[in-house]
């Protein structure tokens, strides 16, 4: 059904309010994260709620119109005019002659301007539309009104399949191919309405290679404001599918979507590029194209113009400019580039809105630094250049009632640059860690995810810094609590692994015993468990110095929480990794200092499952068997 409004399309889908094509928040989906992520601002103007399909723009209002409606001139014969004219091209079809062919033609847009689902249906019913796939050629004078006919049924939901069944859709898009401007406006329209919020139709025009040709169609009329939108929702449109992307990155599209996008001064045209070059970023190879055409340029001039402006119109424009740059920051060719050895106009422009009083602008700095963070060089040359104190007091400004969005971002440019060996002490000197520990009241996810992997990154074979963290209380106790954040996984999985690190860095009797008292036992045994084979392996590392330096005080929370049951399940089960049954295997034998804990691991028979690994495939398994074996015959 056809909805009117002021701003449509009928290639535009509708979207869901508040969506975001570049809000992805990677945050907290799962404990186990890449070695550095790539960041997205969390919320984004970007994607926004579009309105529904074939709705006009008054021409008088911008010039930028692609649907025109068929004006009604009322009268009660235009049903009766319309029966003559379909019995007529029903008669002579492509026979009739161009004045005859051309008088009922406007008949049909006469009855459709007057009642257009009914005369659809009685067009639909005569079986005139395969009559109209014939007449359609880039020859025929009446190919525009022709097209224009089509778009105009396409309107009605229940016309789009009869209009592909006619077949329709092959001569429309050879119809693309036309120098006359109003044959192709006339095309996108009935294109765009026939294949509205349809991925399989839509998925048909890029096999049939209409995204070159509209490319090209950009192009060659780009003095044409209506031609110029048709192609841009189109654009938006298709890029939404997957299998456009390898089409767009061959074409020029990254050109002329710049050069277009130089010449806008409204905002409602600059908004319209933006909704193509969104989902085009996406693509890596694209995003390059993009930095080279010039885009990064576009977008901070558009910054520079409107850090001032409290106009709502301004303040949108500035925040969609700074998340399309973070985007672009995504891809590793377009990053290093715009990186150039930390020298490019382009990161020292970013490193300038960390201390902006604007908040859009601290976040998208931030963002930027993390995406820069991607490598151990650009990550060893920012800290070498002071970029880390900028972060921290970054993150001071917004310890109380601050903006999490910005905490979140200022988190995740700390958490990567933290990753490299030669940056961590100087990191640790320069108070990341104490600064990190502010946030430790926060109750927003995504701030308690990025907390927890920058303090794992920061103490990653760092000693004096693991003991430092592991006795504190406050810490350890917060570690205990998210430890049960069932709710958020990635919360979770992270204050596991830390828990983890902090034994395992510092080998501190003093830490393992904050931890037991803090009731961090039976959440080290869960890990044990974890789905990914890292986490079970770090828990068991962990639970293995506890047995060897705090047996008898964690004796009690060991067998509370069943580790000698998980461990002969681990050894039991032929999926286990070889690391997971080496260090099973290596804990079984600690335990047995524990009479309470040995017991279970005889009552259990472990000989069995452990004589069975004697002939592992893995040599180092098979040892330990082996000597594991030897144990426990020992003690039987």
């Amino acid at each position: 059904m056809r909805v009117t409004g002021s701003r449509a399309s009928p290639w535009r889908s509708i979207r869901v309010p508040g969506a975001c094509r570049i809000s992805r928040c990677v945050s907290c989906r799962s404990g186990i994260v890449g070695r550095r992520e790539g960041l997205l601002p969390i919320t984004s103007p970007l994607h926004r709620e579009q309105p529904a399909p074939c709705q006009s723009r008054d021409p008088a209002q911008n010039g930028w119109r692609i649907q025109r409606d068929t004006e009604s001139t009322g009268g009660g014969s235009s049903m009766d005019n319309l029966r003559e004219a379909l019995e007529k091209l029903k008669l002579t079809g492509t026979g009739c002659t161009s004045d005859n062919l051309d008088g009922c033609l406007d008949c049909l847009l006469q009855a459709l301007g007057q009642d257009s689902i009914e005369s659809s249906e009685k067009i639909q019913q005569s079986g005139i539309l395969q009559v109209l796939a014939s007449l359609l050629n880039s020859q025929s004078s009446c190919a525009a009104k022709i097209a224009h006919i089509i778009a105009e049924i396409a309107k009605n939901e229940l016309m789009r399949i009869p209009c592909v069944d006619a077949g329709l859709i092959p001569p429309l898009v050879k119809l693309l191919n036309s120098k006359d401007q109003e044959v192709l406006l006339q095309t996108g329209r009935a294109l765009g309405n026939i294949c509205y919020d349809s991925h399989s139709l839509q998925a048909q025009l890029i096999n049939m290679g209409v995204i070159p040709t509209l490319v090209k169609l950009l192009g060659v009329h780009s003095q044409n404001a209506a031609l110029t939108e048709m192609c841009l929702v189109a654009f938006g449109n298709l890029a939404e599918l997957e299998s456009s992307k390898e089409q767009f990155a061959s074409t020029n599209v990254a050109d002329e979507l710049v050069k277009l996008f130089r010449k806008q001064t409204e905002h409602e045209k600059k908004e319209m590029i933006f909704e193509v070059l969104a989902p085009l970023a996406e693509h890596d190879a694209i995003k390059l194209q993009l930095v080279e055409a010039g885009l990064v340029e576009c977008l901070l001039e558009i910054v520079h113009q409107n850090v001032t402006s409290e106009k709502d119109d301004d303040i949108a424009e500035l925040k969609t400019a700074s998340d399309l740059m973070v985007l672009l920051l995504l891809g590793d060719e377009s990053m290093q580039k715009l990186f150039d050895g930390g020298k490019g106009s382009v990161f020292q422009r970013v490193l300038s809105w960390l201390p902006s009083n604007n908040h859009q602008l601290q976040l998208a700095g931030a963002l930027a630094i993390a995406n820069f963070a991607r490598n151990d060089g650009n990550c060893i040359h920012m800290a070498d250049n002071g970029i880390v104190q900028k972060l921290v007091d970054l993150l001071d400004r917004h310890v109380e009632d601050g903006n999490v969005t910005v905490q979140h971002a200022a988190l995740s440019a700390l958490r990567n640059l933290a990753i490299p060996v030669v940056n961590k002490a100087k990191m640790l000197s320069a108070g990341v860690a104490e600064e990190v520990l502010k946030f430790l009241k926060s109750e927003m996810p995504p701030v308690q995810f990025k907390l927890l992997g920058t303090l794992r990154m920061l103490i990653d074979a760092q000693a004096e810094a693991a003991e430092q963290l592991g006795n504190n209380v406050k810490l350890v106790e917060r570690l205990v609590e998210w430890c049960e954040a069932k709710d958020h996984a990635g919360v979770m999985g992270e204050s596991n692994r830390l828990l983890s690190a902090l034994i395992r860095h510092s080998k501190s009797k003093d830490v393992i015993r904050t931890i037991i008292e803090s009731g961090g036992i039976k959440h080290l045994v869960t890990m044990a468990t974890s789905e990914h084979v890292i986490m079970q392996n770090e828990a068991l590392v962990a639970l293995g110095l506890i047995t060897a330096l705090e047996l008898q005080t964690a004796e009690h929370d060991l067998e509370s929480a069943k580790l000698i049951q998980v461990l002969h399940k681990l050894l039991s089960d032929e999926k286990s990794a070889p690391e997971i049954k080496y260090n099973s295997m290596v804990l079984i034998c600690a335990v047995m200092g524990s009479e309470p804990l040995n017991n279970e691991v005889q009552n259990l028979a472990f000989l069995d499952v452990v004589a069975k690994l004697r002939s592992h495939e893995n040599k180092t398994v098979a040892q330990q068997a082996s000597l594991t074996e030897q144990r426990l015959t020992v003690q039987s």
